[in-house]
């Protein structure tokens, strides 16, 4: 990760963030409806992101955009839960340590914005992205949380955060 730069969404960002998105999906033959594919807010995630205690951030290597991961305050959620959402990356950018750092820069600002759990959705498809969230101490649950509106996935997990001792 010599020359990768993880900063917060522009709005520039929108219609690459979108593509890489809906190509990740398509590459492992998820479902359009009742995804983040068909989701209005894939086309305006910079706006999306503005919402307090949400932040999604975007790795950039050399100016090219190579995906993004964020986090969100999901209505319905239990308290002190948000959502771990949208952790995609562009195909080369796969396998690098880029979503690993991702998802650690997440795990630090939900802390600050005292969150105590993470909760995702996703699909067995994804089984990469699975196995790094195991990794990465969240389990699966028998059901969905909240209220994502995405009603076709059928993977869902959880991770308690732990802050840093002084």
């Amino acid at each position: 990760m010599m020359n990768i730069e993880l900063r917060t969404i522009r709005e520039t960002d929108n219609l690459i963030l979108a593509q890489i998105l809906r190509q990740a999906l398509d590459e492992h033959h998820i479902p359009k409806e009742g995804t983040v594919y068909t989701d209005p807010t894939t086309v305006q995630l910079y706006t999306l992101f503005q919402h307090p205690k949400s932040i999604y951030y975007v790795a950039v290597e050399n100016g090219e955009v190579l995906g993004g991961c964020g986090i969100y305050p999901t209505a319905n959620l239990p308290n002190g839960y948000a959502e771990l959402v949208k952790l995609y990356l562009s195909g080369k950018s796969r396998g690098k340590g880029i979503g690993k750092a991702l998802i650690t820069q997440c795990f630090e600002t939900a802390i600050t914005f005292g969150y105590t759990h993470l909760y995702l959705e996703s699909f067995p498809e994804f089984a990469a992205a699975i196995n790094l969230y195991k990794k990465l101490g969240f389990h699966t649950l028998p059901h969905a949380l909240g209220n994502s509106g995405h009603y076709a996935c059928n993977t869902w997990m959880v991770k308690e955060l732990i802050a840093a001792t002084p």
